[in-house]
Parts: structure tokens; C-alpha cells; sequence
């Protein structure tokens, strides 16, 4: 298969879809809870999803195996977040249990875990592969250096949300590099989102006690909305984000000009994903539906709707290596 979409959501399976059809090819079961976080391995061999609190992996292309060939156990919470580094043999997750966790596929445990102190939302790997970046609801940006095993910077954004704690902590909901490692997003829970350069980001010495200034700061969804994730496209040319107030928002990262909002979704957004040439994006929603959209044109080319219940997830891989 060239094209591998894949949804989830609450109703505690995982659908694969024909993308230009818009019909469910195969249904898996995702046992004892939720799905919170797909991911597609690069050789798009292998499908991991992220419940609670396991992680489990599933063969795409043998359709005749609906079991997982391999559940991680480590976490003990709800896990937010996962991707794979780019040879796909390793795995990084972060979970509310407030660790961030690596994995080597060859073993069913953790072969590393950072402590973040806090419920974790969202990790991104940096394009050296030498990085992991979290968020978590302690209103914490972290950089995690797996060379040292150490953070190397702890990043509290100055949120100005009316109702920020006395601390001016607001929870990171959502974290992002650009493929270029020119640009670190993080978005915060309300709507409010901050960017540096990553570069800046993993300099911070010891004897500085500076607060690291965003190179640009913005709200993205109205005053009472909740951001619920922030996605920087392949192509590093655009941001996504999606929200409680049903919409989806593009932005252009040059100026963090507001492109388009697309706005044909019934109730929350939780999900988005770009497709590899940065042409077309897929959305999950509440309203038990994904999206395909031409974002160009900001009109929705298919619709998927066999979920019983909310759409919280979606994986993407059309990538032509």
C-alpha cells in the first residue's frame, strides 16, 4: 500500500481506511481501553498506538493478524504521545504518568525514561535524532538530550491567558520541530502558542538564569477555546492547529499569519496530520468523523465515518520512500 490512513478514538478500535475511496478496509481492536496516539513506522511495516497505559504494535500489512505483534509496558498512565526515530527501530512516548520513555522495538521495555515531573502531553523528536522535546500540564517545555540522558533546558512559556495560575503556568498541550530544525512550537491550552529556535533552545548554559524569549507569540483560537494539538508540516511552510471551538487554523511560519481556518467539523478537533508533499491534511474529530482536506483550496475532499464514537486520532503515511 502507498497510502496508509489510519484513525482511532474512543470506541476502542483501530480503522484503516482506502484514502482516495473513503472506505474502511480492516478494523482492529485495541483491548482494555481508549486510543490516545497513532503512529505509523517510516517503512510503514508497523502501526503503534498508545492507550492506557500501553503501547502496542501492529502489523499493517498482514491483515490476517489482528493481535499485536508487540505490547510495551513501562508507563502507568495514559500515553499522549509517540513517534519513531527515522530507521523506525526505536520509540518515544510520553505519558501522563509524567515520564518520557525510549524504546528499542527488539525489547518489550524501556531502554530510557526522563522523569518530567509532571503529566506529559506531547514529545517531538528533533531532526538530529539527538533530541526529544516534551510538554506537559506543569505549563514545561523540555528538551531531553539522549546522548547525556539529561535536560538540557526546561522552558516555561510566559502565558498571558486570563486565567493563568499566580506561577504564569498554563498546561503545554502540544509540541513540534520543524524537519529543518529551524523552528520549536509549543502550544499551550489556551490556544496560545510560542515559538523559538530549537538551536537557541539546546544553548542555555548554567551560569545563565535568562528566561529563553520566543522569536514570535500568538493566540490561535479564541479567548475560551482550548488548542488541542499543533502540527508544523513537512515542508516547514505551514502550522496546523485544532480546537475545542471546532476549527481547524493554518498558519504561514514566516510571518505566524492566520491562512486559513476550516470550520465544516460538528464539535472538537483533536487530531491533524499533513501528508508528505504538505498538500493535504487529515483531521479527527468528536463529530465521529475525519476529514481529508485540499488545503490549498481549504475545501474537504472525503469523508470517514464508521466510528462509533469520537474520532480522537489519526496517522498519515504517504511517503514515497
Amino acid at each position: 500500500m502507498s497510502v496508509i490512513l489510519a484513525t482511532a478514538g474512543q470506541d476502542d478500535k483501530i480503522r484503516f481506511w482506502e484514502a482516495p475511496s473513503g472506505i474502511c478496509s480492516r478494523i482492529l481492536r485495541y483491548a482494555d481501553s481508549q486510543v490516545n496516539c497513532l503512529e505509523i513506522t517510516p517503512d510503514k511495516q508497523y502501526l503503534a498506538a498508545g492507550g492506557n497505559p500501553h503501547i502496542r504494535l501492529f502489523e499493517i500489512n498482514n491483515s490476517s493478524n489482528q493481535n499485536p505483534i508487540l505490547t510495551l509496558e513501562g508507563h502507568t498512565g495514559n500515553v499522549t504521545s509517540l513517534g519513531f526515530q527515522r530507521n523506525g527501530r526505536y520509540l518515544y512516548s510520553g505519558s501522563e504518568d509524567g515520564t518520557v520513555k525510549l524504546w528499542d522495538l527488539r525489547s518489550p521495555t524501556f531502554s530510557r525514561s526522563f522523569d518530567s515531573r509532571g503529566a506529559v502531553n506531547s514529545v517531538a523528536l528533533h531532526p538530529s535524532q539527538a533530541e526529544i522535546i516534551s510538554g506537559d500540564q506543569n505549563g514545561s517545555v523540555k528538551i531531553w538530550d539522549l546522548g547525556s540522558a539529561k535536560c538540557i533546558n526546561d522552558i516555561v512559556p510566559d502565558a498571558q491567558s486570563s486565567s493563568t495560575s499566580s506561577e504564569g503556568r498554563v498546561s503545554i498541550q502540544s509540541v513540534d520541530v520543524s524537519a529543518d530544525a529551524r523552528t520549536l512550537v509549543a502550544a499551550n491550552n489556551h490556544a496560545e502558542v510560542f515559538v523559538w529556535n530549537p538551536s537557541d533552545a539546546t544553548k542555555k548554559t548554567q551560569q545563565s538564569n535568562e528566561p529563553l524569549r520566543p522569536l514570535a507569540k500568538f493566540r490561535a483560537h479564541p479567548l475560551g477555546a482550548y488548542l488541542l494539538h499543533a502540527r508544523i508540516s513537512p515542508d516547514c511552510r505551514h502550522l496546523v492547529t485544532t480546537s475545542s471551538d471546532k476549527t481547524v487554523r493554518l498558519w504561514d511560519t514566516s510571518t505566524w499569519q492566520l491562512t486559513q481556518t476550516l470550520s465544516q467539523h460538528s464539535k472538537w478537533v483533536w487530531d491533524a496530520v499533513f501528508s508528505a508533499d504538505s498538500s493535504y491534511l487529515v483531521t479527527a474529530s468528536s463529530d465521529r468523523t475525519a476529514r481529508l482536506w485540499n488545503f490549498r483550496t481549504g475545501t474537504p475532499v472525503r469523508h470517514y465515518t464508521d466510528h462509533d464514537y469520537a474520532f480522537t486520532c489519526v496517522a498519515l503515511n504517504d511517503s514515497s520512500t
